[in-house]
């Protein structure tokens, strides 16, 4: 497995904690997996580049695989990643390099978010569910398809609990925003708030959430609110990790590298950050 890199691609963060963890990541899933040559770069805002990391990555392998560590397909994944990766294939042509799935929001991340929110409900001391209201706080993107995914997960969680209230809010992009469901879950009768973060990894909007919650919890005396916390460290993503790179080995790439319609899409779309 030597001739081959597994290279995890993290967003970045201002947030120099946030980068760390990232690396933390990294190094933990490299210790379960001593076999395998693994290295991690980052997409913005911190070092290794993307494109230092795929350079990093292409020396002495005869193969690269790219393993996106986001939860959600937007920009980054569907357009990005892949233009990057043909840039790499210019600068070392001996080198095959593949995209492969991003984390996504499947069973292993609904465990996690259940969890999350049982010790929610344990802190606040077990309240009635049907007065308890559950927010899941997402980044938020332009792609439809990715906030989506948030949507599902408060689905699964609203069948698998007795929460009359399980709805999705973002931190920027799009909306709604948590004060305005704090607001409505206020307004139905909610005594309780158990607000679930989406995010691996501490960062500028992890601490801009923190903020917004001690000025809701002044603002709403009333409700008690729960706060999770980034899970990007858990296991269970290590887990999911050796799944994506399992399903490299039977052949599941993304197929938006290479795709015909991203490529038509790039030709006149300006992606600045």
């Amino acid at each position: 497995m030597k001739d081959t890199t597994l290279l995890l691609v993290g967003h970045g963060s201002r947030n120099a904690e946030g980068n760390r963890q990232t690396l933390d990541c990294a190094a933990r899933w490299r210790e379960r997996r001593p076999e395998r040559r693994i290295e991690a770069c980052f997409i913005e805002h911190a070092e290794p580049s993307l494109d230092e990391g795929l350079d990093r990555a292409a020396r002495d392998a005869r193969r690269v695989r790219v393993l996106p560590l986001i939860l959600n397909a937007a920009g980054h994944v569907k357009m990005e990643l892949p233009e990057a990766l043909e840039r790499a294939r210019g600068q070392h042509p001996a080198v095959e390099f593949q995209l492969l799935p991003h984390l996504g929001m499947g069973r292993e991340v609904f465990s996690l978010l259940q969890a999350q929110l049982d010790r929610l409900m344990r802190s606040l001391a077990m309240p009635d569910p049907r007065t308890t209201g559950v927010i899941l706080l997402g980044r938020g993107t332009s792609d439809a398809g990715a906030n989506g995914e948030l949507a599902k997960m408060a689905r699964w969680l609203y069948e698998a609990n007795d929460h009359e209230l399980v709805e999705i809010a973002f931190t920027g992009v799009t909306w709604p925003r948590l004060e305005t469901l704090v607001q409505r879950q206020a307004l139905l009768g909610m005594t309780q708030i158990c607000v679930l973060p989406v995010y691996l990894f501490t960062g500028v909007l992890i601490e801009r959430i923190e903020s917004q919650l001690d000025r809701l919890r002044r603002q709403y005396p009333r409700i008690a609110f729960g706060l999770g916390s980034p899970f990007g460290l858990d296991p269970l993503i290590l887990d999911l990790l050796d799944e994506r790179a399992a399903g490299a080995e039977r052949g599941s790439l993304l197929e938006c590298d290479g795709c015909k319609y991203r490529e038509a899409a790039e030709s006149g779309h300006s992606h600045p950050h």
